[in-house]
């Protein structure tokens, strides 16, 4: 299928490596240009080059910064001569108990999950609506819908984000003028996160590490952690021509592990 996207620019978030280095991918695949952004500028100019090797006929700008900080986001977005398509992105905050958290740990968390989406998409959508095309992919957290315990600080700034796209997405203002906002619920993906957060889990526990991965792996009906390629398969349609009916949505892609009907 021709996603009808080829040409467009995208913005893609934390994108050396991971989810949003598959959801770069798959773009970078449909003829999408796009500036790239993380904080490890190593990995990052490595990231580009694979893109650029991927599909040498779209342009690839590499634009190292915290996508947290107001110099990070002003940098990135100084990069593209206009935002089409925007995949917000960040790193979640290290797991724990909440006992443990103060206030600097929460600003830190919201600032990054919650507040820097915000500010993207501030910056970026009455010009995709002005153009008559925009599509926004935020990616959150499959604990969004079924959260986990030591995950509070990732829990609570991801739901805060879910709220308020919940009513952007519906503004006719960007709705009505081909603008849609989905939010990505990744589960089981196999990434660095998901890694640490496993190794703290068998730390805590005092299991081996190789019997908590396998514990984990086990929760989803597919049998398998999701990889970066499928998930980025999937933003790709978001951000295609033919999702524009398809706005304010809280995608789940965990391989079957949430248990309930809705």
């Amino acid at each position: 299928m021709d996603l009808g996207i080829a040409g467009r620019w995208a913005l893609v978030c934390a994108a050396s490596k991971g989810l949003g280095k598959g959801c770069a991918r798959a773009l970078v695949g449909e003829g999408v240009n796009v500036v790239v952004t993380a904080r490890g500028a190593e990995a990052l100019e490595a990231t580009a080059a694979e893109l650029r090797a991927l599909n040498p006929a779209v342009e690839v700008r590499a634009v190292a910064g915290d996508i947290t900080t107001e110099a990070g986001r002003a940098a990135a977005l100084a990069a593209a001569p206009q935002v089409d398509i925007l995949v917000n992105n960040a790193g979640g905050p290290p797991p724990g108990d909440f006992r443990q958290w103060e206030r600097e740990a929460w600003i830190a968390a919201l600032d990054a999950n919650m507040l820097a989406p915000i500010a993207l998409m501030r910056a970026t959508v009455d010009a995709m609506a002005a153009r008559g095309f925009g599509r926004v992919v935020n990616i959150t957290s499959g604990a969004v819908k079924a959260p986990i315990d030591v995950l509070g600080l990732s829990n609570g700034a991801r739901s805060g984000l879910t709220g308020f796209v919940a009513g952007l997405a519906r503004q006719p203002a960007l709705a009505g003028r081909n603008v849609t906002i989905n939010n990505l619920l990744p589960g089981a993906f196999d990434t660095d996160r998901l890694r640490g957060t496993l190794a703290a889990g068998a730390a805590r526990s005092g299991q081996p590490l190789e019997a908590v991965i396998e514990a984990r792996r086990r929760q989803a009906p597919a049998g398998r952690f999701g990889t970066a390629d499928e998930f980025g398969a999937f933003c790709a349609f978001l951000c295609s021509a033919q999702a524009g009916f398809f706005t304010g949505q809280n995608l789940l892609l965990d391989g079957g592990a949430y248990p309930g009907t809705f």
